[in-house]
C-alpha cells in the first residue's frame, strides 16, 4: 500500500490540478464525477490531470486512505484536497473555486 500512497503523493504534487474520479472527464462513469468535471470545465480548467479510479483498484482504495476522505470524486489544487462534488458545487456557486483554479493554473 505504501507504493500506492507514494504514487498518489507524487500525482498531487506534480500536477497543479488533479481530479480522482470514476471514468474520465470526457466519459464520466457517475453523476458526481460528471458534475466535478463539468465544474472544472466551467472554471476554465482544460488540461488537468485526472485519474480514473475504476481502472486502478489500488488507487481507488488508496486515495481514500491518503486523503482520509471517504468518497469520490476528489479534487486537489496545488497538492491540497479541496473536496468532492458537493464542496466543488458550493465553492463554484460562491465564486471561490474559479479563483482557486485560476491560481492553480497560473502556477
Amino acid at each position: 500500500m505504501e507504493d500506492v500512497q507514494e504514487k498518489i503523493r507524487a500525482q498531487v504534487n506534480e500536477h497543479p490540478i488533479v481530479l480522482y474520479m470514476k471514468g474520465t472527464p470526457r466519459f464520466p462513469q457517475c453523476g458526481f464525477s460528471q458534475n466535478a468535471a463539468a465544474i472544472l470545465q466551467a472554471c476554465g480548467a482544460k488540461d488537468y490531470f485526472s485519474v480514473d479510479v475504476l481502472m486502478d483498484p489500488e488507487i481507488r482504495s488508496g486515495i481514500k486512505l491518503f486523503s482520509n476522505w471517504p468518497t469520490l470524486p476528489q479534487l486537489y489544487l496545488k497538492g491540497q484536497l479541496i473536496g468532492g462534488s458537493d464542496i466543488m458545487t458550493e465553492m463554484y456557486q460562491s465564486g471561490e473555486l474559479q479563483k482557486r483554479v485560476a491560481e492553480a493554473m497560473a502556477g
